[in-house]
C-alpha cells in the first residue's frame, strides 16, 4: 500500500540514525501520527512518534546512543521511551493492539504489526505512517485513504466510528479540536456517532476533557467548535451553564437575543486580538448568569438585572467543578466578568472623571483586558449601532489615559497609611482607621482632592475631627 515517496522531506538527523540501525539490526519501524499529518498540511511539529514492531524501548537505547543523547525516559509499563533531541520530542513505542472494556477507555494492550497499530488510531489523517526502513525509507503507508482527507479537509475514523468512539469517548473532543484546528468537516456518520455516544463522556476524567475544550478555545475561530460540542451534545454533558444560555423567548412581541450565540461571537472576537487563553475564558463566561437573572418587565422588555455580579460568583464553581485552575487565573476571569459592564455603561452615559478613575482603581493592571473583553462585546445586526458604540469606545479609551496619566489611580493606595493614621492621633488598631482610610481613598476617586500627600493628610485631620480624635500635637 505504498502510494508516495516523501523521502526529502525526512531530512532530521533522528530519521537517518534510525534508518541506519533498523538496517544493521533487521528491525521494523515507523514515524506515525501527529507529525506525519503535520507535516504533509506544513505545519510547524516538535513532537516525532516512532512505532516498531519490537521493542520501542531497545530502539530508543540505541537511537539516543547514537545521537549522544545521555537522557532517556523509559516507561516500562507501557512500552513507551522518550528524549528530547534538538527542538524535538521524541517517543518511541512497540506497534500494539488494543481492545476495550465498556466501563473504561484504557485499553487492554498486545503486541501487534503496523497494520494493527494504525487500525487502533482515531482518525484517518493519524494513522499515516512513513518508512523509516532503508529500502523503502520515505514511502507513505496509507491503508485508509487518509492523504484523500487531508486533501479534503475531512475528520474520518479507520474504522466503525460507533466502535471507535464507544472504545474511546474522549476521540469525539478531539474529532471536534481538530476540525475547529485544521478548519475541516466531520464526515456525517461521524457526528452521528458523536450524538449517540455523548453519554459516554462520563467515563473520562473532567481534566482530559478541558484539556481539550482549552485547546478548541484556543483556535483562530473557536465558535465553530463550541457549535459542534453543542449540536452533538456533548457539551450537554459537562457545561449546563453555558447550555442554559440557548434559545430565544418572546413575550407580548418583545424577544431578547440568544445569549449563546452571542458568546460565540464575542469570544470569536476576543480570539482576533489576544491568545490569552483566560481571557477568552473571560469571554465565554461572561453573561454566564443571563439565565438565572432573566426577567421580563411589561414596560422595557427582557432584563438580565445583577447577571455580572451572579456570574462573577459562578465563576469559582464553574472552575472548580471543569478542573482549571484556582489560582490567579480564576481570581483574573471573576474580575473581568465582574467588571464587564462597566466601561459598556460609561459609552452609554456621561464619561465622568470620577466614574474612570473608580474603574480604573478597580480593574488595576487587566484595564487593557477589560476594554478588549468589552469592545468585543459589542455584537449587534445593525452596523450604524455598532460604529456608533465603537466611536464612543474609543473616548472612554482615551478619557482611560487621560486621567491614568493625570491621577495615577491605577491600583492606587490611600497617600496615608494606616500607621500613620495611628501615630498622629495616638491610637491603636480600630474601626476609626479604615474609616479615615476609605475617606479619603473615596475623595481621591470622586477628584475632591488630589492623589497626593499633603491634601490627604489635612483630609485625615478633618475626618479625624468629626469622629472625636484629637492629633497629638494638640495635647
Amino acid at each position: 500500500m505504498y502510494t508516495k515517496n516523501f523521502a526529502s522531506h525526512l531530512t532530521h538527523p533522528v530519521f537517518k540514525v534510525t534508518r541506519d540501525i533498523l538496517s544493521e539490526e533487521g528491525l521494523e519501524a515507523y514515524v506515525i501520527g501527529g507529525y506525519v499529518r503535520d507535516l504533509l498540511l506544513e505545519r510547524p511539529s516538535k513532537d516525532i512518534d516512532i512505532v516498531v514492531v519490537g521493542s520501542g524501548l531497545e530502539l530508543a537505547k540505541k537511537v539516543a546512543q547514537k545521537l549522544r543523547v545521555k537522557k532517556v525516559n523509559y516507561f516500562t509499563s507501557f512500552g513507551t521511551a522518550n528524549f528530547k533531541y534538538k527542538d524535538l520530542d521524541i517517543e518511541f513505542v512497540g506497534a500494539r493492539k488494543e481492545s476495550y472494556r465498556s466501563d473504561s477507555r484504557k485499553p487492554i494492550v498486545e503486541n501487534g504489526t503496523l497494520s494493527d497499530d494504525q487500525n487502533r488510531r482515531d482518525f484517518t489523517i493519524n494513522a499515516l505512517a512513513f518508512d523509516l526502513r532503508k529500502e523503502s525509507f520515505g514511502n507513505l503507508i496509507d491503508p485508509f485513504d487518509g492523504l484523500s482527507d487531508l486533501e479534503n479537509k475531512i475528520i474520518r475514523t479507520p474504522l466503525d466510528p460507533e466502535r471507535t468512539y464507544s472504545d474511546d469517548p474522549l476521540r469525539m473532543l478531539r474529532a471536534i479540536r481538530f476540525a475547529t484546528q485544521l478548519d475541516f468537516k466531520i464526515k456525517i456518520e461521524s457526528l452521528h456517532a458523536i450524538r449517540d455516544h455523548a453519554h459516554r463522556l462520563d467515563i473520562i476524567s473532567k481534566e482530559r476533557i478541558i484539556s481539550e475544550v482549552n485547546k478548541i478555545l484556543l483556535t483562530d475561530q473557536p465558535s465553530r467548535g463550541f457549535k459542534l460540542l453543542f449540536s452533538t451534545r456533548l457539551i450537554h454533558q459537562f457545561f449546563p451553564e453555558l447550555v442554559a444560555l440557548e434559545g430565544i423567548e418572546t413575550i407580548n412581541g418583545k424577544s431578547h437575543k440568544d445569549n449563546f450565540y452571542h458568546t460565540l461571537e464575542v469570544v470569536d472576537n476576543i480570539s482576533k486580538v489576544t491568545d490569552n487563553l483566560w481571557l477568552r475564558w473571560a469571554a465565554l463566561l461572561h453573561d454566564i448568569a443571563k439565565p438565572p437573572t432573566k426577567r421580563f418587565d411589561e414596560k422595557v422588555g427582557w432584563t438580565f438585572h445583577g447577571h455580572e455580579d451572579l456570574g462573577a460568583r459562578m465563576v469559582p464553581k464553574i472552575f472548580r467543578r471543569l478542573t482549571l485552575p484556582m489560582d490567579q487565573k480564576m481570581k483574573y476571569v471573576k474580575k473581568l466578568v465582574r467588571l464587564h459592564l462597566r466601561p459598556i455603561a460609561l459609552v452609554k452615559g456621561d464619561v465622568t472623571d470620577s466614574a474612570i478613575r473608580r474603574l480604573l482603581n478597580e480593574a488595576g493592571d487587566d484595564i487593557d483586558d477589560l476594554m478588549l473583553l468589552c469592545n468585543a462585546d459589542i455584537t449587534s445586526k445593525n452596523e450604524f449601532k455598532v460604529r456608533k458604540y465603537k466611536n464612543n469606545f474609543a473616548l472612554v479609551k482615551q478619557k482611560l489615559k487621560d486621567v491614568e496619566e493625570k491621577d495615577h489611580v491605577r491600583n492606587f493606595q490611600p497617600p496615608v497609611s494606616g500607621v500613620e493614621i495611628m501615630d498622629a492621633f495616638g491610637i491603636g488598631p480600630c474601626n476609626e482607621i479604615g474609616v479615615i482610610k476609605a475617606s479619603i481613598k473615596n475623595a481621591i476617586l470622586d477628584g475632591v482632592i488630589p492623589n497626593e500627600k499633603q491634601p490627604a493628610l489635612e483630609m485625615m485631620l478633618k475626618i479625624g475631627k468629626d469622629l472625636g480624635l484629637e492629633p497629638v500635637q494638640n495635647r
